[in-house]
């Protein structure tokens, strides 16, 4: 399993360390991979930045210890830590590091846990409802399916899977449980099915993708996370340096987005002719609005076809 899931290719990879090259020039330039995963993106920036420092965080051990492996070409460039990628600051002063160069998000589920049936992330396969990166937390899909009420469940699946039908889909869960808990994916599939029209069956691929990443989001408070760790890692960001994330759906990118645009406002009267240098943003956008992947890249890899790339540089302290 781990050769395999080595070989894979990141997604935009080529443009990622395009967007990075400028940020991580000098000697001991220091690359954060937020989402290490599989080790991919990062380690073709060992290779292709040879006097680089890489720290890589990820909340999934198994995912680390087949990045560790990975990267053990260059296992004296690289620190490899288990946190949430909201911790990049403590991270960052435990290792004694007060600023960093190049930061990377490549964000959702990754590849690993996709493939892995055991890990409940995939509506394709039987698996117990789990669905946690880090498999020490306490939440699984499961209680979530069978613990919250059906008011929180139509939040969920509203908020975080923006599907319009959450209130059918919430009743026929209950429905369900009212029987016996629910521990299987294939099940909840079935009952995802079931609560939805026939009409809607039959177009937008399987129906139970967006109830699949709403649970998802909860069990792992992604969205939560992800508004305090794009600040913080602004926070940290040396001047010159470069933050770069991969958004997978519309939620992450808006968020993303938000920050990004605050960074780089002022709040200088728009009627200055000159903007006092104590005014002026401290940081500027790189990529104009989010950049899609060519057909080409999702061609040769198809987790592609949703990713959207925005970027971002720190021009004054």
């Amino acid at each position: 399993m781990t050769s395999t899931f080595a070989q894979h290719t990141p997604v935009f990879s080529e443009r990622v360390l395009a967007l990075l090259a400028p940020a991580l020039t000098e000697p001991g330039a220091v690359l954060v991979d937020a989402t290490e995963g599989l080790g991919g993106h990062s380690s073709m920036a060992l290779e292709r930045f040879p006097a680089i420092q890489l720290i890589g965080i990820d909340r999934d051990t198994a995912a680390l210890d087949i990045a560790r492996a990975r990267l053990a070409p260059w296992s004296e460039r690289v620190r490899l830590v288990h946190a949430v990628y909201d911790e990049i600051p403590d991270v960052l002063a435990d290792l004694g590091i007060s600023r960093a160069n190049g930061i990377l998000f490549d964000l959702g589920v990754s590849s690993m846990q996709l493939d892995d049936p055991g890990r409940g992330f995939s509506y394709a396969h039987e698996a117990p409802l789990d669905m946690r990166m880090n498999a020490a937390d306490p939440l699984t899909a499961a209680d979530v399916v069978n613990d919250y009420s059906e008011a929180d469940l139509v939040r969920i699946l509203r908020n975080f899977g923006e599907e319009k039908f959450a209130s059918r889909i919430a009743r026929g869960i209950v429905r369900a449980r009212d029987d016996h808990r629910l521990v299987s994916s294939t099940e909840l599939v079935s009952i995802i099915r079931d609560s939805i029209p026939a009409a809607a069956r039959r177009k937008g691929g399987n129906p139970a993708k967006r109830t699949f990443q709403a649970l998802r989001i909860e069990v792992n408070g992604e969205l939560a996370t992800l508004t305090r760790a794009i600040p913080a890692a602004l926070d940290v960001l040396a001047v010159g340096g470069r933050v770069v994330v991969l958004s997978y759906q519309s939620l992450e990118d808006r968020i993303v987005k938000s920050e990004f645009n605050a960074r780089c406002s002022t709040d200088a009267p728009i009627d200055l002719p000159v903007v006092p240098e104590e005014l002026q943003a401290s940081f500027r956008l790189v990529t104009r609005g989010a950049e899609m992947a060519s057909e080409e890249e999702i061609t040769s890899n198809s987790r592609a076809a949703s990713v959207r790339l925005r970027a971002i540089e720190r021009i004054a302290a």
